[in-house]
């Protein structure tokens, strides 16, 4: 019997006009009617999803989500941190220092807010996505007590593609590194990952990871979608993702979360 179910967003639940279909909106109904545990977990930080829990009916003391990354674990009504898993400010000298060797664009993420050197329609782009406030401001100011979640090149597909070879390979032996969109390349904290804020809450609720389904699309989701009892894959999704996957479902468009939930959960 599976008790938890991960649910990645954008590609995922998400169609792609960013919205919930009415189908995915009543098998997670279902689920949670029947006790089954429903947790977004995403890229995003946790204000950029808030509307979305609302339409699912997924606040309350009871709820959790996993946001950026896995770097955040926090209740849903009460915004109660249960996990947080930071960079420092050295990370971010670093990383902004390898983000101007290859000429992109960079920007970390706080919890409700995000900062970047350089005005650019990419970091527009996610505060207006995320309804996060956007700061233009240099990281040497950067006092050694924020709360740093990740720090993201947002550039060009081409210019991330020709520039992520060039990054020094022990960088992903520093930290927990995602390609979350063709625009978006992230950096976490090394302990950070999607799998590890699923595993909090199986934790949390007393739940094995042999009852976690989780379902995603893109290489921001392979930690979960190995670690889980269940890892779905969205027909959608990149080959690499469906290599690790134990089902492949339907795709975004077509109510692939509905589809995977009726299947295993009520056998349908």
């Amino acid at each position: 019997m599976y008790k938890l179910i991960a649910i990645d967003m954008d590609g995922t639940l998400l169609k792609d006009d960013k919205t919930i279909s009415d189908e995915n909106i009543a098998a997670i109904k279902k689920a949670t009617d029947n006790g089954v545990k429903i947790a977004l977990a995403t890229g995003r930080p946790i204000k950029g999803i808030e509307k979305y829990l609302k339409q699912l009916n997924l606040i309350s003391d009871s709820n959790y989500a996993v946001g950026f990354n896995g770097a955040v674990v926090e209740n849903t009504k009460n915004h109660k941190v249960i996990s947080e898993i930071l960079l420092s400010p050295d990370d971010i000298k670093y990383i902004h220092k390898l983000g101007r060797a290859i000429n992109v664009n960079i920007q970390i993420a706080l919890k409700e807010s995000s900062i970047t050197p350089v005005r650019n329609k990419y970091s527009e782009l996610d505060a207006r996505l995320n309804n996060i406030n956007l700061y233009i401001d240099n990281f040497e100011n950067i006092s050694e007590d924020e709360h740093i979640l990740k720090a993201m090149f947002m550039d060009d597909d081409y210019k991330l593609s020709h520039g992520i070879p060039n990054l020094p390979k022990d960088i992903y032996e520093k930290y927990t590194v995602v390609r979350s969109e063709p625009w978006i390349l992230e950096f976490m904290n090394k302990s950070a990952n999607k799998a590890e804020g699923v595993k909090t809450l199986g934790k949390k609720f007393g739940i094995d990871r042999s009852e976690v389904i989780c379902i995603g699309d893109s290489f921001n989701d392979i930690h979960m979608i190995k670690y889980a009892g269940l890892g779905v894959a969205m027909k959608n999704a990149l080959p690499e993702i469906k290599s690790h996957a134990d089902y492949i479902t339907k795709t975004n468009e077509e109510n692939g979360v509905a589809y995977a939930i009726n299947k295993f959960i009520f056998d349908k």
